[in-house]
């Protein structure tokens, strides 16, 4: 593993931890343990990382192993032998991560029925964030899980969005065709760059107009972190509530008002059309009412 421009002067225990999905507390104890190597040689969990630094790691695969199973309830909104997808909540976090390894969507999956051997994530196709609800697809098979992903690439599942955002959009349609990356100044946000980034599309269309918000139908072309959240927030509208991209304060305790709510696709091992809606929370419609 190769250190890039972007990961000058982070923690080396920080990065591998968010790079690698596994616990801070576990990266520390390899770092510790002299399993992780800077140059070929032995540092300390502190080590700043600089560009041209190479790093050796162990098999970091056990992790997947301990993933616990937990009956968290499930709203299954379709089911057959090698898929299904659910309706997942607000504030579910999709697969298990540094500070989160347990009450999980992924915790609730192995619990429930047998999953895609997907390292660390099992069964996930594609994710959500946290505090973004709605429709998603989780794969049951190795062999379901690859053609799904490739779908994915190749751009032949629809997935659409409601978003309420923050203002009154002038347009009724619109394509935000902007590239995302790293934000430089915030590890924890995505930002429109330039810099070290790949193509981001996201197209809208006006719903319904408030007072002083939009409610938008968002579709995407592309699939990266934060996408829609990032591309409103870039065009000035960002999502009401959004924590980390939104312009004002939180006007409840409910997530960012995005929602997946539709998902049309191809089955692709029986050629089945799936077309899934499933309408936003009650805490969602709330905030689209508030004038």
């Amino acid at each position: 593993m190769n250190i890039k421009v972007e990961n000058e002067k982070q923690r080396i225990d920080q990065f591998l931890s968010q790079e690698l999905n596994i616990s801070r507390t576990k990266i520390q104890e390899a770092i510790k343990n002299g399993q992780v190597l800077v140059n070929g040689s032995v540092v300390n969990p502190n080590y700043k990382l600089s560009l041209g630094d190479t790093l050796e790691l162990p098999d970091f695969k056990e992790e997947v192993e301990i993933l616990k199973k937990e009956d968290i309830p499930l709203d299954i909104v379709y089911e057959d032998k090698d898929l299904l997808v659910i309706n997942k909540p607000s504030s579910m976090v999709v697969h298990p991560a540094a500070g989160n390894k347990t009450n999980t969507l992924v915790n609730a999956l192995l619990n429930y029925t047998k999953l895609s051997s997907n390292e660390d994530r099992p069964g996930i196709v594609h994710r959500l964030d946290k505090d973004t609800s709605g429709l998603l697809i989780v794969a049951k098979n190795d062999d379901v899980h690859k053609k799904l992903v490739e779908m994915l690439k190749e751009r032949k599942i629809t997935r659409k969005y409601l978003a309420l955002v923050e203002g009154v959009l002038p347009h009724e349609t619109g394509t935000i065709d902007a590239p995302i990356g790293r934000d430089e100044k915030n590890r924890q946000k995505m930002a429109v760059t330039s810099k070290n980034s790949k193509e981001a599309i996201t197209h809208f269309r006006v719903l319904e107009r408030y007072e002083d918000r939009t409610l938008l139908e968002c579709s995407l072309e592309t699939g990266r972190t934060h996408q829609i959240r990032v591309h409103l927030a870039y065009i000035k509208h960002p999502i009401i509530n959004d924590p980390l991209y939104g312009s004002s304060k939180k006007t409840s305790s409910f997530g960012q008002a995005l929602h997946s709510y539709k998902l049309e696709f191809i089955h692709p091992l029986s050629k089945k059309e799936i077309k899934l809606e499933q309408a936003p929370p009650i805490e969602f419609e709330k905030l689209c009412k508030k004038d």
